[in-house]
């Protein structure tokens, strides 16, 4: 009874770095805490498999590490058959994508010049910053400045939210 009351307490006292680490893994606390207390069961079952106390830690984010594992062999997503949506050709395909790469288009020609440029030039051309500060016969940190404007700019245009990016 002594080792299975240790066990517990050993348990207890890194339950909040399992949390942590199932949370890492995860990004979901709800489904965090299902894998720790999954796993923890699991251990439990096999303590005896534990030689030395000291390895707990490891052992158990092992078990955490299968047990996040497991969670997407259980899950099944909903499938289409491709085969049968392209026979019926199926314009949602295509449209989605299509309609993506022209909004991003129309917003790239609405950034004013010194902000397209740069960024026509390192997306679409594959400059180097250097490369692109020469061709515009400005300085490498004015490039930089203007590529993360472009950047942000864009996405603005594109509907994401840049209220929280940092400051320049």
């Amino acid at each position: 009874m002594q080792r299975r009351a240790r066990f517990q307490a050993l348990c207890q006292s890194l339950r909040p770095d399992l949390l942590r680490f199932a949370f890492w893994l995860s990004r979901d606390r709800a489904l965090a805490e299902d894998v720790v207390q999954e796993s923890l069961l699991r251990a439990w079952k096999a303590q005896d498999s534990l030689l030395d106390e000291g390895a707990a830690k490891p052992w158990l984010l092992t078990i955490i590490r299968r047990e996040y594992a497991r969670t997407f062999e259980r899950k099944r997503f909903a499938t289409v058959d491709v085969d049968e949506l392209i026979a019926k050709e199926e314009p949602m395909l295509a449209a989605a994508e299509e309609q993506d790469i022209s909004d991003v288009r129309a917003a790239i020609m609405k950034l004013p010049d010194e902000y397209r440029e740069p960024l026509v030039l390192q997306v679409l051309m594959g400059y180097s910053t250097a490369e692109i500060a020469s061709e515009l016969d400005l300085s490498t940190a004015a490039v930089l400045t203007r590529l993360f404007r472009a950047r942000r700019q864009l996405r603005a245009a594109c509907g994401e939210d840049t209220s929280q990016d940092p400051q320049e």
